[in-house]
């Protein structure tokens, strides 16, 4: 009836997801854990056998039941070896369940596996996924051991432990005839509908005589006619252990829907079952019975998760006390002020509470019914569906459940506080829940003082010893035994109750044993099994803590460029060695002592780093006795030995203040080689060397500085004069501003305050690669070098040059063809004098002038174009710009040409009609930048004569065939980046059906990258990056990434880029503007990577090689600048997760990057869009006191890193600043609660109506279809 009502829910404590099999162990190869502190050993979850898992738990607590199965030998059960001999009888299920029983009792692990067990049962892996009933279980799992066991000696052991009998007898009033029936039973299932103890259910149902009159008459044989009689039942025969299983799911008819029962429901530790027996005259040890187990569900009646109390009888586990003492029972306080008659501290989070408040202040101390809602609101400012029904139900519910502490009165139109809490018999009110009897009378030594003694002792232990624990699938944890109290209701509530008759006593030698009884045969299968996890783990620390180091010794370097290089270029210097990182320093020291036997003096070793610089050294490792893991040692580290004060000869400095950078240092190039370059018209590019020509008139070298040098000492330490000037590249923010040498443009630098001359190259925020200009004060007597405030122009020779224009006739050559099989002689050339300021018109007019074309010139219109390497003439230059502005550059060709230039606004397009045209055959057309695609479409069909609306426009593919269509036919050309030059193809037909998949491309620009190929101010300005685009892509899905790259390459703008591999490009995934995710896996589809048409992809040019893996994070690292509120630049880093994710793992690793010690650092992870920084606590915080914290995942919640992500990073052993925060994100944060307060003053109240509404409307979590549970069993009569 109620479906599939236990499904489990994984957000729940305790939840374990593993394999079906569960023999799948993490970490690729890692060996199970040993047992934590309690010595008791969990059980694994398969993904929804948490049910099973408290059934087994208990199971293997109860000790007859574990003896006697452990009794049956290999001669009644057969051997697991022997199962798929055909016609061998091998009770599976048993010897399954003692294996599994000796592996939890005896086997160093933390958790056991259930997999070969549930495939006894003859479950498939969709089994383990499904979670049922534990009370069904519990009757399905006896059954299949009672038919596994026929015919052995203990076939009748379950019968023995649980079988008990009751007595149902009806008694005719007329003639006193008594009619009974005896029923059996395992387990006794309670009811818990409007009953608040375990005591008051069982009163009901063997106390409380059932009357049948009226309407319903019983017929009694011996009067034979319908008389009045009496019901009643009685337990006949008591067995040693006692079940109750709560009726906790119920069926609402009058709403048609299920619901759990939540209300408060109280059991005792012990309970005395004499008032409910059929014979009484026996001892009460008789009757007496001791709580061992409690199964406990947490959630609702469509989803939950099972885990079990269970007292530890024998004393196998180490019990220590929890870490946080009980919250304090403000149900108890209720009770305890209501004795009193006094106005109760009000709790408004404790509905008990707050209710007896409102009776006590009332001067009758009784509220009516229909008033307590109202006086309710009026007391806490709010109503009881609002704050309390979700949690305990109606109101009315909620008095029934607790008829303890009220009783209503004036025949049940109002409620009060019962001042003396009564026993049911003695009570004289109406109980709140209506029945028509008074409850069970109890004596002095009766459960129910029993249990209100229980109710009103602060802290009840059990005696030495025997302790409870709460086994959770895997964890197991000490609790107290008041604990069970908060199990009384709730949605995390107890569901089935063992008991064990205090008559059953444990012989001495079963405590602290967790062999007693066990077979010798499973001991020595636990020993073996013990032996080898004890293999593995020792062999997984060993490889697991074996790290490779570099050794660099300091004879095979030398000091230079302000870092250390090797002295022999061909040798590195270094040597490889292998160490176990749990060895100290010291040893680690003797080590190479050993292996140096020429060695003399002292020995320093010192953390070391490869920069583009050459080696710096970090921290020195002075103590001997720490491990190399605690000094942040881990594989692949660089350690330097020396004698720990210089290198040959030179002092060293140590540090990552010290870092050296790798600067770029220009300087004027003004000699006769010069002149030579410039006669022959030569542009310079740069080369790979220290040394290169950056272009006539500047000159570059590489040279290294120590981080914390002034810049005062960089000019020192160049032999510059005092007078000199040092210069940092001025990035100018101007349209069609471009590097020098480009465009007929000039580069800017920045010249450094006096101010700066004292600040150090780190806190410049100078890195590897930063230009550094240097001047002497007669370098400005140059026109090469000008200087305006602070701001140094440098204008090469070639930015006062010359453009070549040629003149080509209209029969020389078509629009786009070229002219290379036309006469030279028949060209007219002309040298037109230009600079980048000159306007192109003007270019135009005097080669018009030069070339003597006034006459043709006055009927007929000319434009400039530009050529191509092979040729073709590209699209007329915009006349209204400049040289600079129109990116041509100075010494080159341009073609004068019939036809109009386009203005700033327009575009010049190439089309065809039909097919891809072939070169020199397509048309040209002159549109508006902001033209729709229709209206583009018509002004073709219009310049070619045709009509009709069977007409679409298609781009061409890389290929130069006919591509992808526009399909948004009211988008602008602008819109969707649709350039001068390039080729339309008019098709005939309707719109196409999308089928490739259709990807936006962007560039990724490194602002330090000094190759001014790439450089752009069209940057995305949403976008923390540089990003350009750079064109569309239309591939298959099927396609892989690596052929995806290949295409990217044959787009225009990347055809001069030379990339070695596809391995030297990054591509990203864009989402919100923002990069999002880095693509992985060459070989890959599309598909696969879940790509999508419309998915703008962004391209990164790599100066290596890269193959990222499934879970290595690429991140963006930032170190805190000591003592200030900012951060040095951010670094790339490469997180390997794959193995470990944890903070303690990323923590591990940028103390390698960095030299420091793991414990030094302190990290955060920046979320630019609230402008806060999220700590990421230290890996031996102390977890939570309530509950056991599993291991925190920086790839799961709350941190969710990604690819991208920043990472913050404070050094403490130099920055007492633990704040992340920069003034900065304190701007953006305030922006934010500006941005709002408006909102909030301006809300639409009617979204928060639609809201409402859908969620009250919204299409509920769909559930998994009921399955029946059922365990297979063989044949054994």
């Amino acid at each position: 009836m109620f479906g599939n009502l236990f499904e489990e829910d994984e957000d729940d404590e305790g939840f374990s997801s593993t394999s079906t099999k569960g023999r799948v162990v993490k970490g690729g190869g890692e060996p199970p854990p040993a047992r934590g502190r309690s010595n008791l050993c969990g059980i694994k979850n398969q993904g929804g056998t948490c049910y099973l898992n408290s059934l087994l738990q208990t199971l293997l607590f109860t000790p007859e039941f574990r003896e006697q199965l452990f009794s049956l030998g290999p001669e009644e059960l057969g051997c697991l070896e022997d199962k798929e001999k055909p016609g061998a009888k091998v009770r599976v299920i048993p010897l399954e369940l003692q294996r599994l029983f000796a592996s939890m009792l005896l086997v160093d692990q933390q958790s056991a596996s259930t997999a070969d067990l549930t495939d006894s049962f003859g479950w498939n892996s969709s089994e383990g996924t499904n979670q049922h009933d534990v009370q069904e279980l519990n009757r399905i799992l006896f059954s299949a051991l009672e038919h596994s066991l026929v015919g052995t000696t203990g076939s009748t052991f379950i019968h023995q432990l649980y079988h008990g009998i009751i007595v149902n007898s009806i008694v005719c009033k007329e003639c006193g005839n008594v009619s009974q029936r005896q029923e059996d039973f395992l387990d006794l299932t309670v009811c818990v509908c409007g009953i608040c103890s375990l005591e008051e259910a069982l009163w009901n149902m063997f106390v409380e005589e059932e009357l049948f009159e009226g309407n319903n008459l019983y017929r009694c044989a011996q009067c034979d006619r319908l008389v009045t009689a009496a019901k009643s039942a009685k337990m006949k025969k008591l067995p040693p252990f006692m079940t109750m299983s709560l009726l906790r799911f119920s069926f609402d008819f009058a709403k048609c829907e299920r619901y759990k029962e939540t209300g408060r429901y109280s059991f005792p530790f012990t309970i005395n079952l004499r008032p409910f027996c059929e014979q009484v005259d026996g001892e009460d040890s008789e009757y007496s019975y001791d709580l061992f187990s409690v199964i406990i569900h947490k959630g609702g009646c469509y989803g939950g998760h099972y885990h079990v109390y269970i007292r530890d009888i024998d004393q196998l586990g180490q019990w220590e006390p929890p870490e946080a003492d009980c919250k304090p029972k403000t149900q108890r306080k209720a009770k305890e002020e209501a004795k009193d008659v006094c106005e109760p501290k009000l709790q408004e989070d404790d509905p008990l509470s707050v209710i007896s408040a409102i009776i006590v202040q009332e001067p009758s101390k009784s509220v009516p019914m229909d008033q307590l809602g109202q006086k309710l609101m009026e007391k806490i400012g709010s109503s009881w569906s609002k704050k309390f029904r979700k949690r305990y139900g109606p109101i009315g519910k909620f008095l029934q459940s607790h008829n303890d502490v009220f009783m209503l009165v004036s025949n049940g139109t109002k409620v009060a506080l019962k001042a003396n809490l009564p026993s049911p018999v003695t009570d004289p009110a109406v109980p709140a829940k209506q029945t028509t009897n008074s409850g069970p009378s109890i004596s002095s030594g009766s459960t129910t003082e029993k249990q209100q003694d229980l109710d009103q002792e602060p802290e009840l232990e059990p005696e030495q010893g025997s302790h409870w624990f709460d086994l959770n699938d895997s964890a197991v944890t000490s609790i107290r035994q008041s604990d069970i109290k908060k199990q009384f209701q709730g949605k995390e509530s107890a569901y089935m109750l063992f008991y064990r008759k205090t008559q059953l006593q444990r012989p001495s030698e079963a405590f602290n044993n967790p062999q007693y009884k066990v077979p010798s045969r499973l001991v020595q299968m636990a020993q073996e099994e013990n032996i080898k996890l004890q293999e593995m783990r020792e062999k997984f620390e060993a490889s697991n803590n074996t790290v490779e180091l570099r050794l660099h010794l300091a004879p095979c370097y030398i000091l230079e460029n302000g870092a250390l290089q090797a002295a022999n270029k061909e040798h590195s210097g270094n040597t490889t060695l292998s160490f176990d990182r749990r060895k100290t320093v010291g040893d680690l020291r003797l080590a190479i002592y050993q292996m140096q036997e020429l060695w003399e003096g002292d020995m320093a070793l010192t953390v070391a780093k490869s920069l583009p610089a050459g080696l710096h050294l970090y921290n020195t490792l002075t103590d001997d006795t720490v491990s190399l893991y605690s000094a942040g040692i881990h594989t692949n580290s660089d350690l330097f030995v020396w004698n720990g004060r210089e290198v040959c000869g030179a002092s060293i400095l140590t540090g990552a203040e010290w870092e050296p950078v790798l600067l770029t240092v220009v300087r004027p190039f003004l000699d006769e080689d010069e002149k030579q370059e410039v006669g022959n018209g030569v542009e310079c590019e740069e080369s790979k060397g220290p040394f290169e020509n950056a272009g006539p008139g500047l000159k570059r070298e590489a040279r290294g500085f120590a981080g914390g040098a002034t810049l005062w000492e960089v000019k020192e330490a160049l032999g510059e004069p005092k007078e000199s000037l040092l210069c940092q590249k001025h990035e100018r923010g101007r349209r069609g501003e471009q590097g020098a040498g480009e465009g007929g443009g000039a580069s800017g630098w920045r010249v450094f305050p006096p101010g700066d001359m004292q600040r150090t190259l780190k806190e410049l925020s100078l890195k590897d690669g930063d230009a550094l200009l240097v001047l002497e004060p007669q370098s400005f007597d140059s026109s090469v070098f000008t200087l305006n405030g602070d701001v140094v122009t440098v204008t090469t020779p070639s930015d006062c040059r010359w453009l070549q224009v040629e003149f080509q006739s209209p029969g020389e050559g078509g629009g786009g063809g070229g002219g290379g099989d036309v006469d030279e002689e028949k060209r007219k050339k002309v040298n037109v004098p230009a600079t980048g300021n000159m306007l192109l018109c003007e270019v135009k007019q005097r080669a018009i002038e030069e070339l003597q074309l006034q006459e043709k010139a006055s009927g007929a219109q000319f434009c400039l174009r530009q050529v191509d390497c092979s040729g073709k003439l590209l699209p007329p230059v915009c006349e209204e710009l400049s040289v600079r502005e129109a990116g041509v550059r100075l010494m080159t060709t341009l073609t004068l040409c019939p036809g109009n230039a386009p203005k700033a606004s327009q575009l010049f397009l190439h089309f065809s009609v039909g097919t891809a045209p072939s070169a020199g055959m397509e048309r040209d057309i002159i549109v508006e930048e902001t033209c729709t695609v229709q209206e583009c479409l018509e002004a073709m069909l219009g310049a070619v004569g045709l009509d009709g609306s069977f007409w679409h426009l298609r781009r061409l593919n890389w290929c130069e065939d006919v591509g992808e269509p526009l399909m948004d036919m009211d988008a602008s050309l602008s819109e969707l980046k649709i350039s001068s030059g390039e080729t339309l193809v008019v098709t005939e037909g309707q719109l196409p059906p999308k089928g490739f998949l259709n990807f936006s491309l962007w560039l990724y620009l490194d602002p330090n990258n000094t190759d001014t190929h790439f450089k752009t101010n069209e940057a995305n300005n949403h976008s923390p990056h540089q990003l350009r685009s750079i064109g569309q892509v239309e591939i298959s899905d099927e396609a892989t990434l690596d052929e995806l790259k290949t295409q990217v390459l044959t787009l225009p703008d990347l055809q001069n880029v030379c990339v070695p591999t596809n391995a030297f490009m990054r591509v990203w995934q864009r989402e919100g503007g923002r990069l999002a995710r880095i693509l992985r896996g060459q070989q890959l589809s599309l598909r696969k990577l879940k790509l999508t048409s419309g998915t703008d992809l962004c391209v990164q040019l790599l100066l290596k090689e890269e193959d990222l893996g499934p879970k290595e994070l690429l991140l963006n690292v930032k170190m805190g600048v000591p003592g200030e509120r900012s951060y040095f630049p951010p670094e790339e880093l490469v997180w390997d997760a794959s193995h470990d994710s944890s903070p303690r793992s990323l923590r591990t690793r940028l103390a390698a990057h960095y030299g420091i010690s793991p414990d030094a650092l302190l990290l955060a992870k920046y979320q630019p869009d609230k402008h806060i920084w999220k700590e990421i606590s230290n890996w031996t915080q102390q977890v939570s006191k309530k509950k056991k914290k599993r291991t925190e995942s920086l790839l799961g919640a709350s941190f969710h890193l990604k690819d991208g992500d920043t990472i913050g990073v404070k050094n403490l052993l130099i920055d007492n600043n633990k704040d992340f925060v920069t003034l900065e994100d304190e701007q953006g944060q305030q922006r934010l609660r500006e941005q709002a307060e408006q909102r909030r003053k301006g809300g639409n109240t009617a979204g928060s109506d639609d809201a409402g509404l859908q969620k009250k409307t919204g299409q509920t979590k769909s559930r998994k279809p009921e399955v029946a549970l059922s365990i297979n069993v063989g044949e054994f009569r």
